[in-house]
């Protein structure tokens, strides 16, 4: 006989950790003494780390203490004044103090890539290994800003449940994962005021476009410049079919991050953890379990 896997709910695991910034939100699940998993969420209207994760955790939590960190900006965490990916990274690191762990494992979705690939250039050490969902790199043959991030923008400057709907759709192979329950709970999320100027911090067009002149008189390289610092073994998983971080941008980390490896998931758009999820799983739990 299969033993049941056990579920979770949100309300079950959620904890709360203080901090001298604020406190921060997070998911537990998993055997307190087993390797400690950190998940970082992406970003966009009405995204939370249990929305991202939330699924995935009976599969993680037999092998790992899953630890599903809710970045502040994004409505659960306490907000920040800062720019959501500014506030990011110190985040991750008073957290991870704060639990008193020294090295993990880390997954990140998109943006949560992003971050985990900062800390894995800032702190080489704390980082075991890595998996990354789509977002990280640098487009080489796509435009950019691409479809969804231009969509993102969109509504971000002016909600709507139409927009709404038309970012979620192209963040999605298949449509019919965008429910009304989705849609629902993403827009009462997204339009909570903080939650909603944290976002327009990130996301507006005078934003993207400020953010740019700045790197432009930046002495500092951007992070994808910096890949060939990433010392932790990598796992680069993508939907083939992504529209808002597309395939391309898989090319850069994939040829400077001295140790990585790319697995692409076909049907699949920015979300492999959920739309691919039974195969996005056993590749990542295979490739995080693999002996050193």
């Amino acid at each position: 006989m299969i033993a049941a896997v056990r579920t979770w709910t949100a309300e079950q695991t959620l904890r709360e950790l203080d901090t001298e910034d604020g406190v921060l939100r997070y998911h537990e699940a998993g055997d307190a003494d087993a390797p400690p998993l950190l998940m970082l969420h992406g970003s966009g209207p009405g995204v939370t780390g249990w929305r991202n994760f939330g699924e995935n955790l009976p599969v993680f939590a037999e092998h790992f203490r899953c630890l599903v960190l809710e970045l502040p900006g994004f409505g659960v965490s306490d907000p920040t004044d800062q720019h959501p990916m500014v506030a990011a990274l110190p985040s991750v690191g008073r957290f991870l103090d704060g639990l008193g762990l020294d090295r993990v494992d880390v997954v990140g979705n998109s943006m949560g890539g992003v971050v985990a690939t900062r800390l894995a250039i800032a702190e080489p050490d704390r980082v075991r290994r890595m998996v990354t969902v789509g977002g990280i790199g640098q487009a080489i043959f796509s435009p950019s800003p691409g479809e969804g991030l231009n969509l993102l923008m969109e509504f971000t400057e002016s909600p709507s449940r139409e927009r709404l709907v038309q970012w979620l759709h192209s963040m999605v192979h298949d449509r019919s994962l965008v429910t009304e329950e989705m849609v629902e709970q993403r827009w009462a999320q997204a339009t909570e005021p903080s939650t909603l100027a944290a976002a327009r911090r990130m996301y507006s067009r005078a934003a993207l476009e400020g953010m740019g002149r700045a790197a432009a008189r930046s002495p500092e390289p951007p992070y994808w410049a910096m890949l060939h610092r990433v010392r932790a073994r990598t796992l680069l998983t993508w939907g083939r079919d992504d529209r808002v971080s597309p395939l391309d941008m898989a090319l850069v980390p994939m040829r400077t991050i001295a140790d990585a490896e790319l697995h692409v998931l076909p049907r699949c758009g920015h979300w492999a953890m959920i739309e691919q999820k039974a195969a996005w799983e056993a590749v990542v739990l295979a490739f995080l379990t693999r002996a050193d």
